[in-house]
């Protein structure tokens, strides 16, 4: 059988941390960034986990299972 191909969406997306977890950006911060306020933007940067509802979905497409 073939070998199991990433999406290449995912792999621009996620990253896997050392403990194993998997990082991704938070979204709305591209664009209309007048009408945010300092503190939403300054949240807006960080990255946060994937949550537990979405891991399958997420290591699916990264091939990891």
């Amino acid at each position: 059988m073939p070998k199991m191909k990433t999406v290449a969406g995912a792999k621009k997306r996620f990253k896997v941390t050392g403990s194993g977890q998997i990082k991704r950006q938070k979204a709305n911060r591209s664009h209309i960034l007048t009408s945010k306020n300092r503190k939403r933007k300054r949240n807006l940067r960080r990255d946060v986990l994937v949550d537990p509802t979405n891991l399958n979905i997420v290591l699916h497409c990264l091939g990891m299972k």
